[in-house]
């Protein structure tokens, strides 16, 4: 499966996850994608549904694929933005970043977002509570060499023509405002911030809303499948097993790049937690049984990697043999 990956970075992003979800969704009938939290898209954009519903609470991201559909925002017009802007960015050795920062939390230009989100340090997306962007510089004031304003270019171009061809529409609206538009026919992917963990997202996430969200999915007998976490080498989700106790589970072991330090970086298990039994699924009961009697808890399968076969030599002359390993 080829993956396309958006222009818009963000941490967590499941660029890395796109086409396991997508192997357990592709048997599932559907009339219409929704996802309340489309983060970066990268889910929506590699499922390409035919219809969809893209919503998010952040503007900013809504405002940049609303901007690529009407033709606001094109990859030649993305090309040469980055390529002056990146020039500025080199010639006053990074100082520039924090100029279009400041332009841009005036403003929100999504053409500004798409530099700052290229540009900040650890591709993270984080905002203070006046909503203005706040991630500082990655220093390196060569950040857009022309390899980089290729990739991007081809990344808008690639996400450009997935929106052309699908019924697409995207909303900036609040979780629940989705959840009343729901129909019985939508399904349903939904990846709210990760509660019980660092997020850096548009707004917090709560227990509260956690379990809001559980009744409106449960309120729209829709299928429905739900991205989080279920266990580190800390600790384990509890709401997996509490808020989502009659769900089924899937789980893969996956590494998040997420934390300004590397020692907060570590592997855990990813989970998809679904109303409908899934390729890779099993029980929310049995899962809970394997973590307390410490059996695995993976649930799909591992990639095979084929490695060569060793070939061994065998020296009838031994003095040789010898000469060789002196």
């Amino acid at each position: 499966m080829k993956i396309f990956v958006p222009p818009i970075k963000s941490q967590g992003i499941k660029t890395k996850l796109v086409e396991w979800i997508s192997s357990n969704v592709k048997e599932i009938s559907y009339d219409r994608w929704v996802e309340p939290f489309m983060g970066t898209g990268v889910v929506a954009f590699n499922v390409r549904p035919k219809k969809a519903l893209l919503c998010d609470s952040n503007p900013h991201l809504i405002n940049f694929y609303k901007a690529i559909q009407n033709k606001e925002i094109t990859s030649i017009i993305v090309k040469n933005f980055l390529k002056q802007e990146g020039q500025k960015l080199l010639e006053t050795e990074g100082k520039h970043y924090y100029a279009v920062r400041e332009r841009f939390n005036e403003f929100g230009n999504p053409l500004d977002f798409l530099f700052l989100s290229r540009s900040c340090f650890n591709g993270m997306m984080r905002f203070n509570k006046k909503g203005g962007f706040n991630v500082p510089f990655c220093k390196k004031p060569n950040r857009f060499a022309q390899a980089l304003v290729t990739k991007i270019t081809n990344q808008v171009e690639n996400i450009s023509q997935i929106i052309e061809h699908g019924d697409y529409e995207f909303k900036q609206q609040d979780f629940n405002q989705t959840l009343l538009e729901l129909k019985s026919s939508d399904f349903i992917y939904s990846d709210p911030p990760y509660i019980g963990r660092h997020v850096d997202y548009f707004d917090s996430w709560s227990e509260e809303e956690e379990i809001i969200l559980k009744n409106g999915l449960d309120k729209s007998q829709c299928k429905f499948i739900l991205s989080t976490w279920l266990s580190n080498k800390y600790r384990t989700n509890e709401y997996v097993f509490s808020v989502w106790k009659n769900s089924y589970i899937a789980t893969r072991e996956h590494f998040y790049h997420v934390g300004g330090r590397e020692t907060n970086r570590n592997a855990v298990y990813e989970a998809l937690l679904s109303n409908i039994m899934l390729k890779d699924s099993i029980s929310n009961s049995e899962m809970n049984s394997r973590i307390k009697s410490n059996k695995s808890q993976l649930t799909s399968k591992l990639k095979v990697i084929s490695h060569p076969e060793q070939l061994l030599f065998k020296f009838e002359d031994k003095s040789l043999a010898n000469n060789l390993y002196k």
